[in-house]
């Protein structure tokens, strides 16, 4: 829904750049990633519903603080404590979702998991633009405090828990920090890198930084039992590649669906309610795509579903490189290549999700799927970068757009690429 917002917090806040509004966005991101992995093995140790339920509560309370901030300095603070409540109540929902079903029910259950959140993307846009165009941007924030105490409500009655508590387990807060000034540092820099205020050396010490940072996290890792990150989770090679093309897809998810907006609004000069009911189709169309994926993979495998929908998502991105002009033709010129996107994120998005945990024992699926979501968390961060870098100048113009949608396919080829070595289909050995 921010990703619509976007334009009226820049009118909002004016003399504030594209690349300090991207912490609006970014800031949420890397928290939410980086606790995502603590938040998993603290349902395990707690209990999944009453983490779940904590973590609503503060996402419900940070919400109206978000809708009500001052200042972008403020909005920031609120949206960091925003994505700690949402990083609690994530991997805790997909465990008690999954504890729920048979292990052989499991591909389809993740898939639906998955395009409920689908459904959201594709309300969220239109939804998001009319409220904050009709009522300002804060309300995209205060929109989540009645759906959030409503939940709060009903899942203090319907909601069991699924296993009982475990051994509880230190936080790694060394690790937690490693991580986040990791992916921050790198984010900061790509962002900066085309805004020209920094120079070059500037842009390469944060970025340099970054990259020691996250160097230190895997040397620490590897020393410590009660790390943040359990490596030997790698150790699965289907576990290896899927969150290797989890990171990559979910820099290109970002960069298109940012882009679309930037395009909509900035090239073809549409109203903001008008932007977001047109990115609308796409989106509709994950739901109904992940059900039917989940349901064949579970027993041909993610595999086919994966591959192709990377060479489709790569297809769509190429159309929006060489067929929309200057002059808006929606139906002929955009919708085409909007629709294929849509089809390829219910066919890669959930796939990936569900072939994350699918070789993983019981016991990991909460951290395991933590690791997975935040690794396409820290992808959509550098999307945002990478987008807000490319685009961030005030008038844009067509042309501008090109290095975006070559880039985006380049990435949708390389997650097919790296999504060739899963094996997930039934029967398979275990790595």
């Amino acid at each position: 829904m921010l990703f619509a917002a976007f334009d009226a917090l820049r009118r909002s806040f004016e003399g504030t750049s594209a690349a300090e509004l991207s912490w609006v966005l970014n800031a949420y991101t890397v928290v939410y990633a980086a606790m995502l992995i603590p938040a998993g093995g603290l349902a395990d140790a707690h209990g999944r519903r009453r983490i779940f339920r904590l973590g609503l509560a503060v996402f419900v309370g940070a919400s109206v603080v978000c809708g009500a901030a001052p200042s972008v300095g403020w909005l920031i603070a609120a949206r960091i404590v925003q994505a700690v409540g949402a990083a609690l109540l994530t991997p805790a929902s997909i465990s008690i979702v999954l504890a729920a079903f048979p292990s052989e029910k499991r591909a389809v259950v993740v898939s639906l998991w998955g395009a409920v959140g689908g459904l959201a993307a594709a309300v969220g846009p239109s939804l998001g633009s009319w409220v904050t165009d009709q009522a300002g941007w804060a309300w995209a924030f205060y929109i989540n405090v009645p759906v959030g105490l409503w939940a709060l409500w009903r899942s203090a009655s319907h909601v069991e828990e699924a296993v009982k508590p475990t051994q509880r387990r230190r936080v790694d807060l060394i690790g937690l920090l490693l991580l986040m000034v990791a992916f921050g540092s790198v984010a900061l820099a790509i962002v900066e890198s085309g805004e020209g205020r920094w120079s070059t050396q500037s842009v390469a010490a944060v970025a340099g930084g970054g990259l020691l940072a996250g160097l230190a996290f895997v040397l620490w890792a590897r020393s410590r039992s009660d790390a943040l990150i359990d490596l030997s989770l790698f150790q699965h090679r289907t576990y290896r590649f899927v969150n290797a093309a989890t990171l990559v897809f979910g820099t290109a998810f970002s960069m298109m669906f940012l882009g679309f907006f930037f395009f909509m609004i900035g090239v073809w000069h549409y109203s903001l309610p008008q932007a977001g009911l047109a990115v609308t189709p796409g989106p509709l169309l994950v739901m109904p795509t992940a059900i039917v994926t989940g349901r064949l993979a579970s027993r041909l495998g993610h595999r086919p579903f994966l591959v192709g929908g990377s060479l489709l998502y790569a297809g769509s991105s190429l159309w929006l490189l060489l067929v929309p002009g200057n002059e808006p033709n929606y139906l002929l010129h955009w919708l085409p290549g909007l629709m294929m996107s849509g089809i390829a994120v219910g066919l890669v998005l959930p796939s990936l999700s569900a072939a994350a945990v699918s070789r993983l024992p019981v016991a990991h699926y909460a951290v395991g799927s933590a690791v997975n979501q935040a690794t396409r968390q820290i992808g959509s961060a550098l999307g945002v970068a990478l987008t807000v870098a490319l685009l961030g100048q005030a008038t844009l113009q067509r042309a501008d757009f090109n290095n975006l949608y070559l880039l985006h396919a380049t990435l949708a080829l390389l997650t097919g690429l790296l999504c060739l070595p899963v094996d997930t289909k039934p029967g398979a050995t275990r790595a």
